[in-house]
């Protein structure tokens, strides 16, 4: 654990005026000079070779937060990737209110599939470009936005929390909680990684689906064969791999392993031509499974092959491979346990094998779905200055997509409540090439924020 301290140059730290004040610039401004010194760093969890960025990354942020006056800042790490903890200690008889946000990205890809460089921060119109805008440093920069509202000196006490390894499933969370677990206990967690239903309408998440992997691997031979003088009579690894992910659906998509089970269903208009509009689904492409297509997002299992292990188009001849494999990502219902879904995944794999070929499964992590209960008094405050900020009441809805630390955080600390929101929106290709978010969505956010902790103050 290493402790960062406040810039002393800063005069208007200490009880002076809010940082964008003294520098005569807007909420708006602010929040694209901070995004700008983010988004430049490659903090990419997944990558090894980031190691050493995820650490500059971490540094930059707990500078950030010791300028905005926070008087206590630790960088904490092992087993973990580099955490930031940042506190504000509650003044006497108030509560103590945590902004989580997480400051690893996904990697970039291949640069030329971005309209906009992917390490810096392009504007344009309203929608911020840039890896991390969305998913999560926007999330980091409105905290520090929030606190800069108050000049550094919040109403109520204030914990930020910025993960350094949500992007590959918070793996050490339970580490994480019992040795540092007492840095971040709060009366109340705002986590700042969902997303909103639409730009300009906010949306709070009950429920979050969880998240496992797995490695497949099929053999069946001991060694490369003439397609010419063996096929038709041996079995290639390729074809046989791609049966077996192939008994993973039914015809109409719906996830076919059997013990993944759903109990929720949402009640919400989520129509056909906005998924295809938001998806980016080609004309001719049909949607998959069945059901109303919030419950297919949001409280059913979904299955994905993220990567594959073979020979490439350009080095293939005509050859019988002997193995393949292929990576799987297994989307968890909520009211299911990570680790009961991936051994459904892992059974049905091994007893699906086409031809008799010979199957190994490598587990991978796993992550708990999540539900987020919305009826405590500082969940209540939440949602009002959500809805007077945003000028509407938010939208409950699930999350496709997986947040682990929330399910650990409510077993960690039972009394407390949660408001899982985000910044993100439908059209902000989190994970993908042209990251983007709404500006004007990020300074709504901000004020929301700034409403909730005064709300909160008793």
């Amino acid at each position: 654990m290493v402790a960062v301290s406040p810039s002393r140059h800063h005069r208007y730290l200490w009880g002076g005026p809010a940082l964008r004040k003294v520098r005569d610039m807007t909420v708006s401004e602010q929040l694209l000079a901070d995004l700008r010194s983010l988004v430049a760093i490659p903090s990419i969890g997944a990558l090894p070779q980031h190691a050493a960025d995820l650490r500059t990354s971490a540094e930059t942020i707990a500078a950030l937060l010791a300028d905005v006056g926070c008087p206590d800042v630790r960088i904490v790490d092992g087993p973990c990737a580099p955490a930031v903890i940042g506190r504000f200690p509650a003044p006497e008889g108030q509560p103590t209110i945590c902004f989580y946000s997480h400051h690893d990205v996904q990697p970039i890809g291949d640069p030329a599939d971005w309209s906009y460089p992917p390490l810096e921060v392009t504007v344009v119109g309203d929608r911020v470009y840039g890896r991390g805008a969305a998913d999560d440093k926007g999330g980091v920069v409105v905290h520090l936005a929030t606190l800069r509202e108050f000049g550094g000196r919040p109403p109520v006490g204030v914990t930020v929390f910025i993960e350094g390894e949500e992007e590959i499933g918070s793996p050490h969370t339970l580490e994480f909680l019992r040795e540092h677990g007492h840095l971040i206990e709060a009366d109340a967690y705002v986590i700042l990684d969902a997303g909103n239903w639409a730009p300009g309408e906010p949306a709070f998440t009950t429920t979050l689906r969880g998240v496992c992997d797995a490695v497949i691997e099929v053999q069946t031979l001991d060694h490369a064969l003439h397609s010419g003088q063996f096929g038709g009579v041996a079995p290639d690894a390729l074809t046989t791999l791609c049966r077996l992910l192939a008994t993973l659906h039914t015809a109409v998509g719906d996830v076919a392993v059997a013990g993944l089970r759903t109990s929720h269903h949402f009640d919400i208009d989520y129509t056909s031509e906005s998924i295809r509009r938001e998806a980016g689904l080609l004309d001719g492409v049909a949607e998959l499974g069945s059901g109303s297509i919030a419950d297919r997002l949001w409280a059913k299992p979904s299955v994905t092959v993220i990567g594959l292990d073979t020979v490439s188009v350009e080095e293939s001849s005509n050859t019988l491979i002997p193995t393949a494999r292929a990576r799987v990502s297994l989307r968890v219902p909520p009211g299911m346990l990570a680790a009961e879904a991936l051994d459904a995944l892992v059974a049905h794999c091994e007893t699906h094998a086409p031809w008799g070929a010979h199957v190994r499964v490598t587990r991978g992590s796993c992550g708990n779905p999540g539900e987020v209960p919305t009826d405590g008094p500082l969940v209540g405050h939440g949602l009002a200055a959500y809805e007077s900020a945003f000028g509407r009441p938010p939208v409950f809805i699930g999350q496709g997509g997986a947040i682990p630390l929330v399910g650990e955080l409510h077993e960690h600390f039972p009394a407390a409540e949660f408001l899982v929101t985000g910044i993100a929106d439908p059209d902000s290709r989190m994970h993908a090439p042209n990251e983007s978010v709404s500006l004007s969505d990020l300074v709504k956010t901000v004020a929301a924020q700034a409403a909730f902790l005064r709300a909160a103050a008793c």
